[in-house]
């Protein structure tokens, strides 16, 4: 049976209710991990505080490589966010599989839908396009952009933006779906063939669980390092 996402409608305007419900849950998991992990604050940090600031330095160093150093300060917040709202919609889909007996999906990894990972790209690359504005000057921002070194490859930068909106959101989402959909196909094997195939589903479940906790890791860091080169491009152009 195809699998499809609660739909609702207000208006004329149809919702991906899964979508909308995996994505605040997502940010509610994200916030009090956060939360939790720094109340009580102290100079030398141990337990959860470690955790936390293990993932800030591990985030700054993904900035300080790829930005000026002037510039980590100011972007190390953005870096910090999209690091842990990603890896948590990468690894939340693993968690369980709740689909109704008409074949609704109630529970999925918001990255693993094209329509929340193209949104995330063009929001970070709209980011760019305007810190550079912001940072050089409409004029400036448009000569060391596009027109630099020189003039006649304003046509390949100007599909350079367009690739770069689609690469950097189907890679992220073709990992995800894919590593989603392997996992649905387990569990179909165990229901197709009964329980004969429980010695062999349980250990390839387990097995691709962990590989697929690790490629969301993954993906989690070359988004936000994709993201900070775009950003350097734009801040930082190259004369």
């Amino acid at each position: 049976m195809e699998e499809r996402s609660l739909l609702f409608q207000i208006g004329p305007i149809w919702f991906d209710g899964t979508l909308i419900f995996m994505t605040l849950l997502t940010c509610i998991i994200i916030f009090s991990v956060v939360y939790i992990c720094t109340r009580n604050l102290q100079l030398k940090p141990k337990g959860k505080q470690n955790f936390i600031e293990y993932i800030i330095d591990f985030v700054r160093g993904i900035l300080s490589s790829q930005l000026p150093s002037r510039e980590v300060n100011n972007y190390h917040l953005l870096g910090f966010t999209l690091f842990l709202f990603i890896l948590v919609s990468n690894e939340i889909g693993l968690v369980t599989k709740i689909v109704t007996a008409d074949g609704t999906n109630l529970w999925k990894s918001p990255t693993a839908d094209p329509i929340v990972t193209l949104a995330l790209a063009m929001m970070v690359i709209t980011f760019t396009h305007y810190m550079g504005i912001q940072q050089q000057g409409f004029k400036d921002y448009l000569v060391n952009s596009y027109l630099k070194p020189v003039s006649f490859i304003l046509p390949i930068k100007l599909l350079e933006e367009f690739t770069n909106v689609i690469s950097l959101g189907l890679r992220l989402y073709g990992n995800i779906f894919a590593g989603e959909v392997l996992l649905g196909l387990i569990v179909s094997m165990v229901g197709s063939l009964g329980w004969i195939a429980i010695p062999l589903a349980i250990p390839l479940e387990v097995v691709w669980i962990g590989f697929s906790l690790f490629i969301g890791g993954i993906q989690a860091y070359v988004f936000v390092t994709l993201t900070m080169v775009f950003l350097s491009h734009k801040i930082a152009p190259e004369h």
